[in-house]
């Protein structure tokens, strides 16, 4: 009986989401991309919108579904290295929720790297987005930024996908 007692607090202890971390905040992941020198001029710059659900609405406005959410951050160049100047998170009334960099970060050719906001954090609402800004090396294709949200919810799975458009 003592045994089956313990095993049951170490699955409870175990099964807590309270103190896991958010891995969209992850700053290793930022800072081992962190560019160090001034970037040239001649760079071409953009801006990019796009959408992404940490929540969508089932049945009726009432019954809320929520999602986890991987924001895909691509170099489609398979020559040139990107730079990423910045990527905010807005939350469904246009507020914004976080910035996840505070100096501009670098993908090199042909790399990918994510964001994901965890199915627990809700913060972002039915319509929360991101706005990318970049620069790129003349004749560089664009970067391609793509939101895939999915639920497994019992024996039901959801997903779908989302891309950017270029704003500026």
């Amino acid at each position: 009986m003592r045994i089956l007692y313990t095993l049951i607090i170490v699955f409870a202890f175990l099964s807590c989401d309270e103190n896991k971390e958010n891995r969209s905040l992850n700053p290793e992941n930022w800072a081992k991309r962190n560019v160090t020198s001034q970037l040239s001029d001649s760079l071409n710059y953009g801006k990019s919108y796009l959408s992404i659900y940490s929540q969508i609405y089932s049945i009726n406005e009432h019954k809320i579904h929520n999602l986890t959410s991987m924001v895909s951050l691509r170099n489609t160049s398979d020559l040139d290295t990107i730079y990423i100047l910045r990527a905010e998170y807005y939350d469904t009334n246009g507020k914004s929720v976080r910035k996840y960099f505070d100096h501009p970060i670098y993908l090199v050719p042909m790399e990918t790297t994510e964001i994901v906001i965890d199915e627990i954090d809700i913060s972002g609402g039915t319509g929360s987005n991101f706005i990318f800004e970049w620069k790129i090396p003349e004749d560089c294709p664009e970067p391609l930024f793509e939101g895939v949200m999915t639920s497994t919810l019992g024996q039901q799975g959801l997903s779908f996908t989302t891309q950017a458009k270029r704003i500026k």
